[in-house]
């Protein structure tokens, strides 16, 4: 529905706008949004109603590798070309620099979250999504990020008006994001939750609404080059994207990680230079 047309049902029913909610994309995206008091959620069941991680662009990779793999620097793949083993994340939540590295003691210092909890999104109006639009907002990488453990555990399941990322810097995204979902998925928002919006939009007034990553179900997306690292410990790299990223370029034929394949002319014995 425009934008305009949904102000002017707005000023018919008396919900009209707040003060400074049409100063930017993302204000006037969240005066779209209904306002509805959220159920009970006593029904919720995570597993029973959104499934377990799913591979929504078809590459090969479940979702929560995919976001590994898109947001954390200089990772490195397990053979099977899917599994992140380790990596640097500028967490956004934070601001703080954590090095991941996948094991029982340590995988949980790095964690992917549901920008919009998913308890959230279901007593906002996902319990009348039909299950395959249920499990694309759970694997939806617009509502996915990877983010500090320990963090995300404290946000749990709350909104808005209950929980901003302690990195003030990075809530006008943050708050963006989820109303980009929420419009995606049309779901509601709580009266002091909106007000929470507004209060953190005020203070950027040009904040777009995101989009520009392909909601779930879109055409395949390439999995990102990285190094790869084999069970025997030898080092893989994919094509010289891969190298330069690794900041191994060029590569010599005795260094690790070289192979014929990636020394396509120039100096015999150096690829990717």
């Amino acid at each position: 529905m425009p934008v305009l047309l949904v102000l002017a049902l707005g000023v018919l029913t008396g919900c009209t706008p707040q003060a400074g909610e049409g100063d930017s994309p993302a204000a006037r995206a969240l005066a779209a949004l209904p306002v509805e008091d959220p159920g009970d959620g006593e029904d919720y069941d995570r597993l029973a109603l959104f499934g377990d991680w799913a591979d929504p662009d078809g590459n090969g990779c479940d979702a929560r590798n995919d976001i590994l793999a898109r947001d954390l620097t200089g990772e490195v793949l397990d053979d099977d070309g899917c599994r992140v083993l380790s990596g640097i994340l500028e967490d956004p939540y934070t601001g703080r620099t954590i090095a991941f590295e996948r094991g029982p003691l340590t995988s949980a210092d790095v964690q992917i979250d549901h920008v919009v909890a998913l308890k959230n999104a279901w007593v906002s109006g996902a319990d009348r999504l039909a299950p395959d639009e249920r499990t694309a907002l759970a694997n939806d990488p617009l509502n996915l990020r990877a983010v500090d453990g320990p963090v995300n555990g404290e946000k749990s399941a709350a909104d808005a008006a209950e929980w901003l990322p302690p990195n003030e810097s990075f809530r006008c995204e943050y708050v963006a994001t989820q109303i980009a979902v929420k419009t995606r998925y049309e779901l509601s928002v709580t009266a002091p939750e909106r007000d929470a919006m507004v209060d953190v939009l005020a203070g950027c007034p040009g904040q777009d609404v995101p989009g520009d990553i392909a909601p779930a179900g879109s055409a395949p997306a390439a999995r990102p080059s990285a190094v790869r690292s084999s069970s025997a410990g030898e080092v893989y790299y994919a094509d010289c994207a891969a190298v330069r990223a690794a900041g191994a370029a060029p590569l010599r034929s005795d260094q690790p990680g070289y192979r014929p394949a990636l020394d396509r002319g120039g100096v015999e014995g150096l690829a990717c230079e």
